[in-house]
């Protein structure tokens, strides 16, 4: 199954990033992707502004407008988006909270993942605007089941095994990865370990460095790192992007996954 991963730079307008986004899943499907993965925060980046202001369900034009564009295309995506949620109190304040929401949208399906394991970690707070959800999902794209995780779940190993005890041979993961000292090398880490845990292909897909190369290993927020990547299932990394705006395309080998899990029964 040919798979793309787009690696690129949102900014605070979703209108704006909806239509960045439309161009990507253009030059992919062009390019023969049956599946396409953009990074988290597609519609709205982190540090950009409030998330509640923009907040969609998936019947609004974000969600409606990158469906469309797949069912004419013939290829099913998954972006990361922001959804209303609750409301709660916070020392004193009232905070509209959003879903951090994986839209998967195609010629077949329309619906979303919500991010199960916010990032409250590094001095940040993602669960003060963003309620977690609760629910694993999986989806098929001709024949192969797709599992969804977003971005800090990758440091949770269970829910990757199982995913894969669901059926997943392939784990799509959108991202927007904190920079700062030695979190490229967690990253790499992170996911050749989940591939492992998982013996599925992961497919990750993450937001570009802004300020490109120049800024890597300074400590920002969780804004991007780039280095989107395609990891087998015996762990070996097959594509790896850079720092900056990238589209990798990748025909994923399913035969790899049934041969590891033979060979390496640890689910």
């Amino acid at each position: 199954m040919k798979i793309a991963v787009v690696q690129m730079t949102t900014g605070p307008d979703s209108v704006e990033n909806l239509a960045h986004a439309l161009g990507k899943l253009e030059e992919a499907a062009t390019q023969g992707a049956r599946l396409v993965v953009f990074p988290e925060a597609t519609s709205q980046a982190f540090d950009s502004g409030r998330l509640d202001t923009q907040a969609q369900d998936l019947e609004g034009p974000f969600a409606s407008g990158l469906r469309e564009a797949a069912r004419a295309h013939g290829v099913t995506l998954v972006a990361g988006m922001f959804r209303p949620a609750d409301t709660v109190e916070r020392e004193g304040k009232t905070i509209e909270r959003v879903y951090n929401t994986a839209l998967i949208t195609g010629p077949d399906i329309h619906r979303g993942y919500d991010k199960i394991h916010t990032f409250d970690a590094y001095s940040y707070r993602e669960s003060d605007t963003v309620k977690p959800g609760a629910e694993l999902v999986l989806f098929d794209v001709e024949g192969v089941t797709v599992g969804v995780a977003t971005c800090y779940d990758i440091r949770f190993p269970e829910q990757f095994r199982d995913l894969a005890r669901q059926g997943a041979e392939v784990i799509v993961v959108p991202t927007s990865w904190m920079d700062g000292p030695e979190k490229l090398y967690q990253w790499r880490t992170l996911t050749a370990a989940r591939a492992l845990d998982s013996t599925s292909w992961i497919v990750a897909a993450g937001q570009a460095r802004p300020g490109g190369a120049e800024m890597a290993g300074q400590a920002t927020g969780p804004t991007g790192i780039g280095h989107s990547c395609v990891v087998g299932p015996t762990g070996r990394r097959e594509a790896e992007a850079g720092y900056e705006p990238e589209i990798i395309v990748y025909d994923l080998d399913l035969e790899q996954v049934a041969k590891a899990r033979k060979s390496l029964p640890v689910l």
